[in-house]
């Protein structure tokens, strides 16, 4: 079968993956008409619109957004191939991991991590906002938690569970009673990286939502739960991210934890996960995991 005009086909991934063409214009260093040229010329070769055209904005339709994702692996698979042609696989691997995640489970494991891992180096790059791995070709690997459908392409190796709650210091936790509705009276602390929280652990764990008298929202879960541990209100966190805090008893989980099926993945592009690196990364993992 006859391929599309790759130049085009980069255009095209680069604006879905943007969503603005000025951003997909910067990064392929052309102008912006360069790149609506290759979307017609794209457009004209399948005999259709790949984008609903809202004002200025232009929305991938279904099946382009489908296309698109494809077009990312693909275009992963080829930079990969020619890294190896180049002079084979650096002994590096860029791991994008959540902030609170990478400060509070995976740091504290670093020195047993590179032991584990040889000649190996693993760069930590802490994600305030946690993405999927094809949003961010510059990594080579991202830990994602909670309910993730990995994409064409991209191989997900769960190696832990997941539980979260919501916690409070233990003097904010004694002002509570067995009734989840008396968290109304605290300030709920609420992370911008993760707006959904809140809603998934009161579905979830089947408790009725709380109307709180004040809702306070961080950039990010770390900075939510740091305000916890000051006593400015109750969070909701994953377990994982505050272990150290429950042994300390300078956090408590008033109503408890639960688990979510989903757990933690290592995801990677499909070609590396057999790779011995990201394979001994993943086997590591697995053991820290287990004995979480």
């Amino acid at each position: 079968m006859r391929l599309p005009p790759l130049n085009a086909v980069r255009a095209f991934e680069a604006v879905c993956r943007h969503g603005s063409i000025l951003k997909a214009a910067e990064e392929l260093n052309v102008v912006r008409g360069a790149v609506r040229q290759q979307i017609v010329t794209l457009e004209g070769y399948f005999g259709r619109e790949l984008f609903a055209r809202d004002g200025r904005r232009l929305v991938p339709t279904a099946e382009a957004s489908a296309f698109a994702e494809a077009c990312s692996a693909a275009f992963d698979i080829l930079q990969r191939a020619a890294c190896e042609l180049e002079g084979g696989v650096p002994g590096r691997i860029r791991l994008g991991v959540p902030s609170a995640f990478a400060v509070w489970w995976l740091m504290p494991r670093a020195a047993d991590m590179q032991a584990s891992l040889g000649d190996v180096l693993v760069d930590v790059l802490p994600m305030s906002m946690v993405e999927p791995l094809q949003m961010h070709p510059e990594l080579d690997a991202v830990i994602m938690g909670g309910e993730y459908r990995p994409a064409a392409g991209i191989t997900a190796l769960r190696f832990m569970e997941d539980e979260f709650g919501p916690v409070a210091t233990p003097a904010l936790a004694a002002t509570l009673s067995e009734n989840p509705a008396a968290m109304g009276r605290l300030t709920m602390l609420a992370s911008r990286s993760a707006p959904k929280l809140w809603d998934e652990w009161f579905a979830e764990s089947g408790t009725p939502p709380v109307a709180f008298s004040r809702r306070q929202e961080f950039e990010d879960l770390l900075l939510a739960l740091g305000a916890a541990r000051s006593g400015l209100g109750i969070a909701l966190a994953p377990r994982a991210s505050i272990e150290d805090d429950l042994q300390r008893g300078q956090l408590v989980a008033p109503y408890g934890f639960i688990s979510r099926p989903s757990g933690y993945s290592l995801c990677c592009r499909t070609p590396d996960a057999k790779r011995p690196s990201f394979a001994a990364l993943s086997d590591w993992l697995r053991r820290c995991g287990t004995r979480s």
